[in-house]
């Protein structure tokens, strides 16, 4: 041994590795590139990928169409409910305040007169029946033959209201709507009035009523046997300046309102309506 000793005896087993390798390397036979057999098992590895996201989606979807039908919870855990599912709301049914309809208006000895039409839905429970109440009490209404919150649960209500100037004159119609939301086809719920309270000897002039959608005409009859007849308004024709004797929809009651007023100087002391054309096959 030389003294490179240690280096001959290094290259000496490089060399005997290399040939080790060679001889090794002579043992594998290397064939043409298998490109089709990748190319196949690319493409079944995107299918199985492009399969996984869509079943992916579909369990996304389904997820999501259940929340959407029976509410879900966020992030915290509180219960979400959609918009689309939630449940119709006092506000909605018009419980908690009215819906106002100015049913007619016109002018006697030189002030301005209008019969207002309030619509309450029915309350559905104690609670809405108790904050109804508050609320008609805020209008200086109380309804009739009412006396704890539970009597007025299931009872839609109206009230019909003379203002005089822009003021309260009375209030002549306080009621529950019948069943089925109108007066039966051929009758009326009616109610007669003083246009003006304060005049001395004043006659009940005015007649305020309900009457089914069917009804084409209705009738109103004085003690002295003063008749005015009131036709539908053509539809979408809003409140004149002059008064006219018509049947008009109101906003929240599936009934029609009408309204008569006899000729003035007149002494009525009572008057009374009824249905006397009916819309044909009703």
């Amino acid at each position: 041994m030389g003294g490179n000793g240690q280096a001959e005896h290094d290259g000496a087993a490089d060399r005997d590795i290399a040939v080790l390798l060679a001889e090794a390397a002579d043992g594998v036979r290397i064939g043409a590139v298998p490109y089709r057999e990748l190319v196949r098992g690319g493409r079944r590895r995107r299918a199985r990928r492009w399969t996984l996201a869509a079943a992916a989606a579909l369990v996304v979807a389904g997820s999501a169409g259940t929340l959407a039908s029976a509410g879900g919870t966020d992030g915290e855990g509180r219960r979400v409910v959609p918009a689309a599912t939630e449940p119709v709301t006092p506000d909605s049914r018009q419980v908690a305040t009215p819906r106002s309809t100015a049913v007619a208006r016109g002018t006697d000895h030189g002030e301005d007169w209008t019969v207002e039409a309030l619509v309450w839905g029915a309350p559905r429970n104690v609670s809405e029946a108790r904050a109804q109440l508050k609320t008609m009490r805020r209008y200086a209404l109380v309804p009739a033959g009412i006396h704890a919150p539970s009597d007025l649960v299931g009872k839609g209500w109206y009230y019909g209201r003379l203002m005089r100037d822009g003021g309260l004159v009375s209030t002549f119609m306080n009621a529950p709507v019948e069943k089925g939301g109108t007066p039966p086809d051929g009758q009326v719920a009616d109610a007669a009035t003083l246009l003006d309270p304060e005049a001395a000897g004043g006659s009940r002039r005015l007649v305020v009523g309900r009457v089914a959608p069917t009804a084409l005409e209705v009738t109103c009859t004085w003690d002295d046997g003063t008749k005015v007849k009131a036709a539908p308004a053509a539809p979408g024709t809003g409140l004149v300046g002059d008064f006219e004797d018509l049947v008009r929809p109101v906003d929240g009651s599936r009934a029609n309102w009408f309204t008569c007023v006899a000729p003035k100087g007149d002494d009525h002391r009572s008057g009374a309506a009824k249905v006397t054309k009916v819309a044909k096959g009703s």
